[in-house]
């Protein structure tokens, strides 16, 4: 299925795996942000906190409405089987958006006695953003269950042991990111305190990424063949060493007085679990067996399309790079960015 010597849906594909990387990593530290809330209790320091996101927050989601439009637009037939297999968590996680969403706007100009009520809105939002996140992770690697082309499970299948374990490793990364964000943009005493946070919460990753990668092969043997048979094993095998080589890095630069490379490692990180989740399934869009070619629009839809994306992509980039160019720097309460 192409159109003038283009493969349109192998293209689609990679745009959309594009949009969710970019959505995981950008959005990922700003909920990540929300997640340390609890462990930092002074109302200056969550200023502070907020104030590092409080420009970019709404950007960075952009890329969610992409990765969702472009699925909807390039394989409607994916898109129909995900949201009617997955409406539930996604659901939750629309909701929690939009309550962090509020709380960003509101507990600035709340009077400070009501403050916490929109502390406590921007932690339970991002909080249930990220569990949703995380199950739906799951739900899709574990698979959706098709017949006729139509999704043939119940409304809570998407809830197993393998879903709220992948809940908490998403949660245990887009945590982490938040702390490499704020080491980047914060200096002082919070600075330090946040580092103290960032050490547990590598090695938990790191856990997590271990978990993940034995329990996945194991319950899943079509994953085991593409990780450990040719070719799939040659795209694989570097994986786990830069894995290694990225937390080991990691810890040393939490030493002293980081600046970037936590911030740095921990997106390496991110981005080599990523990398893993798209060698397990391609070049399935809905595992376990309808790919790409089959769950793809007409040509003309998809080239059409195409255009658009084309146009629009390079402006998200760079709105999105010249806004953090802008608010490049670190934070402080009481005059923002220097």
């Amino acid at each position: 299925m192409s159109g003038v010597g283009i493969d349109l849906p192998f293209l689609w594909a990679v745009i959309i795996l594009f949009a969710v990387m970019m959505y995981v990593i950008m959005d990922g530290f700003d909920l990540g942000i929300g997640l340390l809330f609890p462990f930092v209790a002074d109302a200056h320091d969550r200023d502070v906190m907020m104030n590092t996101v409080a420009p970019v927050w709404d950007g960075n989601e952009t890329w969610l409405v992409l990765g969702g439009a472009g699925l909807m637009a390039a394989f409607p037939l994916a898109y129909s089987v995900v949201l009617s297999a997955l409406y539930l968590p996604i659901v939750v996680m629309l909701l929690g958006l939009i309550f962090r969403g509020v709380a960003f706007e509101f507990r600035f100009k709340a009077p400070p006695a009501a403050r916490h009520w929109w502390d406590r809105a921007f932690i339970g939002g991002s909080l249930a953003a990220t569990l949703a996140q995380g199950a739906i992770l799951g739900a899709y690697i574990n698979g959706l269950p098709l017949e006729r082309r139509q999704y043939a499970g119940a409304p809570f299948d998407w809830l197993t042991p393998f879903s709220i374990f992948t809940a908490f490793g998403l949660s245990t990364a887009y945590a982490l990111l938040g702390a490499a964000w704020l080491i980047l943009k914060t200096d002082g005493e919070l600075q330090r305190r946040i580092i103290a946070l960032a050490r547990p919460l590598a090695w938990l990753l790191l856990a997590v990424i271990v978990a993940v990668s034995v329990w996945t092969p194991l319950t899943h043997p079509a994953i085991a063949a593409r990780w450990f048979t040719p070719p799939g094993a040659l795209w694989f095998a570097p994986v786990p060493m830069l894995v290694v080589i990225a937390f080991w890095r990691l810890m040393r630069s939490l030493q002293g007085a980081p600046h970037a490379a936590p911030f740095v490692l921990t997106l390496g990180l991110v981005f080599l679990g990523y990398t893993g989740f798209g060698i397990s399934l391609w070049p399935n869009v809905v595992p376990p067996g309808l790919s790409i070619r089959e769950a793809a629009g007409p040509p003309q839809s998809l080239g059409f399309a195409l255009v658009g994306a084309l146009l629009v992509i390079p402006m998200i980039v760079g709105y999105t790079a010249w806004g953090y160019y802008v608010f490049r720097g670190k934070v402080d309460a009481s005059h923002g960015y220097h």
